[in-house]
């Protein structure tokens, strides 16, 4: 779930949160307090007087990287479960606890966390904390429950993948044909064979093994005071035992040296299109700002220069999209292997290879001729107020100081991001350019209508599957 504001929202948050500190330091901070119980459930706070209501997040350090081989969508799956009730609290009570106060809920699951986020009126917020220990302490185990959610994710397979042009294929084929360990390359919305062969014990052991407070953290954004927090949090969830949770794997891989490249036919397109991905700085690395920074100039929105340059310039493209980390976060929420995805539909008449040559063209020109300081200054003012607009509504917020507590072990990360990308310089720019927006560091998928197949020596596609041929 994302919320967008105006620019002036961003400047009043700014305002709002600058405080005496700021003043002195000429940048803002939000105020940030965190408290960890004795089973190792984190809880992090962040006061805001400027409205009567509360945003809660939950995130488990847990998601698509950890599901098990042969589930894929099995983390999906359980997020769906989470709202199926437990012993206590049944099906349908989450939702009229929240809901029917005015407030609002939600979750999803992305490749390194799971998250449950809630806004509503402030006198809701000992509900919202009973109800999410309610759910850390158990489910309702039930084989009704488990078939009624393996239905429920492959409807929605149905309606988002197999019954929509392109398929998300700019996210799910893309990771699997970049990436070699299967924790990252698999198909994290699942495919129906793996959804069917989840068993109630797996999903039990997934909720024990994963799901205990000391592999959580809270995050509390609002009307509140922060000790009577952290004193609710110790009464609802502190008598929750803490759970050993399997040694994490491996994630880690090197960035590709060789370009790897896939055509594939769709039944339901009508114009083709273009998923384009580059491997990615580790989290935290010197490169982690520069190229966010750099993914900014270059394809954040009708102003960058791809879009300046491939849709408005040659006009090839339709349009533009992507982002690091995209589709399912932004630059600042991974702990792992991650793309800068680009996505576009092209005109039937332009050849891809020319597309391929136009980005490279402008990323050449950033390696061989640098930016100027006026348009690094644009790219950063505009990243910058990108991430304020974010963290502006307080379930956003929640969610997101909870998420940097548990991605980088600190949610005071949030306000030192201001400062990275403002220390960003043009050689560091260049410098993420050359290493990373490589051809041999590429992957690409063309996506052809089906009536364009047969030219390009596909087999026109009989099923929501889309037929695929690696290339050079």
């Amino acid at each position: 779930m994302r919320y967008h504001a105006l620019l002036g929202g961003a400047i009043a948050l700014l305002a709002l949160l600058a405080g005496p500190a700021a003043a002195q330091t000429d940048r803002w901070t939000l105020p940030i307090q965190s408290h960890t119980l004795d089973n190792g459930l984190t809880v992090v706070v962040s006061e805001d007087r400027s409205s009567p209501t509360v945003g809660v997040s939950v995130v488990y350090h847990v998601g698509m990287r950890l599901e098990p081989e042969n589930r894929t969508g099995f983390a999906h799956l359980f997020e769906h479960l989470m709202f199926q009730g437990t012993p206590v609290a049944p099906k349908g009570v989450f939702d009229r606890v929240i809901q029917g106060g005015g407030g609002i809920l939600n979750g999803s699951t992305r490749a390194d966390f799971t998250n449950y986020i809630e806004t509503a009126p402030v006198s809701a917020l000992r509900p919202i904390l009973w109800l999410e220990a309610d759910r850390m302490k158990t489910l309702d185990f039930s084989p009704e429950n488990l078939r009624n959610q393996q239905d429920v994710v492959k409807e929605e397979i149905r309606v988002n993948v197999q019954n929509q042009p392109y398929g998300l294929f700019f996210w799910t084929d893309l990771n699997r044909l970049a990436f070699d360990r299967w924790a990252n390359a698999h198909d994290g919305y699942g495919s129906f064979e793996d959804l069917e062969n989840a068993q109630l014990a797996d999903v039990e052991a997934f909720h024990r093994d994963f799901y205990g407070p000391n592999n959580a953290v809270i995050g509390v954004v609002g009307d509140v005071d922060a000790q009577a927090v952290f004193a609710m949090v110790e009464e609802y969830f502190g008598a929750i035992p803490a759970r050993a949770t399997p040694e994490r794997p491996d994630v880690s891989e090197p960035l590709n040296t060789a370009q790897r490249r896939e055509a594939q036919a769709d039944r339901l397109a009508q114009v083709p299109a273009l998923a384009v991905g580059w491997k990615m700085p580790e989290q935290g690395s010197d490169d982690h700002a520069p190229m966010a920074v750099l993914t900014q100039l270059l394809a954040g929105g009708d102003a960058s220069r791809l879009y300046q340059g491939l849709v408005k310039g040659r006009e090839q493209l339709l349009n533009l999209d992507g982002g690091m980390n995209w589709p399912l976060g932004h630059a600042w929420d991974y702990a792992g292997p991650t793309q800068l995805v680009l996505f576009a539909l092209y005109k039937p008449d332009v050849d891809p290879d020319a597309v391929l040559a136009a980005l490279d063209e402008e990323i050449a020109r950033i390696v061989d001729e640098g930016v100027d300081a006026d348009a690094l200054a644009r790219s950063k003012t505009k990243l910058l107020a990108d991430y304020v607009n974010a963290l502006e509504p307080f379930i956003s917020r929640a969610d997101e100081i909870a998420k940097a507590q548990v991605l980088w072990g600190d949610a005071e990360t949030l306000n030192r991001v201001p400062a990275w990308i403002e220390a960003v310089t043009p050689a560091d720019v260049q410098r993420v350019a050359r290493t990373y927006l490589t051809e041999a560091n590429r992957t690409v998928i063309d996506r052809v209508p089906a009536a364009m197949a047969p030219a390009r020596g596909l087999s026109a596609p009989t099923a929501a599957a889309p037929a695929a041929v690696p290339q050079n």
